[in-house]
């Protein structure tokens, strides 16, 4: 008896299948399908994308080397800026931020301060970009204003950076420092250098450096 009904079971279970199947087999299909593409457009998305990179680190390092070459024409380096520029409309994230890093680098060399700044400004303001990569812009743009700038534009820029585990730290208390010394607060200046300058986690040149300004400021 047992096994009639096992039986029996298991042909109400066949038939009860062929009738989804029959109903709902267009739709599993359907589905199968779907997954199968949505693999290959994946894998199609991952060869282009890196594809992309290939091309971008090309031309970045190509354009690299034309800029550090001392014996590249000035024409050609001049060419090499817009290089750069062409690089950060074009590339993908990475490479579109050290190319906007280079070209303000390049601008700030060649006399173009107000476009290296807009640049700076606009790595500094990227969210997608690396957060290292948008302090290190932030911290250029301050330096190459602490003689000239907002002391309190530049000093809000400046805290966050001189702020505990930040990687650029030393070098942002240094210009924090220098800001005091501009604007006259010269004891604040040296107590903030010599801080600096015993502080073994700095880098030994910059600790160089500001044993050199403390001498010369009397301390």
């Amino acid at each position: 008896m047992v096994d009639i009904f096992d039986e029996v079971e298991e042909d109400l279970r066949a038939e009860r299948a062929q009738r989804l199947l029959a109903r709902y087999g267009g739709v599993i299909v359907a589905a199968c399908v779907a997954v199968v593409a949505g693999g290959g457009a994946w894998q199609g998305w991952q060869w282009w994308q890196a594809r992309q990179d290939a091309v971008a680190a090309a031309r970045y390092l190509a354009t690299a080397n034309i800029a550090d070459s001392p014996s590249a024409a000035p024409g050609l380096k001049a060419s090499a800026v817009f290089a750069f520029e062409d690089l950060a409309a074009k590339s993908p994230e990475g490479y579109r931020t050290l190319a906007r890093l280079r070209g303000a680098a390049m601008r700030a060399e060649g006399g173009d301060l107000p476009g290296a700044l807009a640049l700076w400004d606009q790595v500094a303001g990227d969210s997608a970009a690396d957060p290292l990569l948008r302090d290190l812009a932030s911290l250029l743009w301050a330096q190459r204003q602490i003689d000239r700038g907002d002391p309190a534009l530049l000093t809000a820029r400046l805290t966050p950076l001189a702020a505990p585990g930040n990687p650029w730290r030393p070098l942002a208390q240094e210009q924090l420092a220098l800001l005091e010394l501009r604007q006259g607060h010269t004891e604040t200046a040296k107590a903030a250098l010599q801080k600096l300058a015993d502080d073994v986690t700095a880098p030994a040149g910059l600790r160089a450096r500001v044993g050199v300004l403390i001498g010369k400021l009397g301390g």
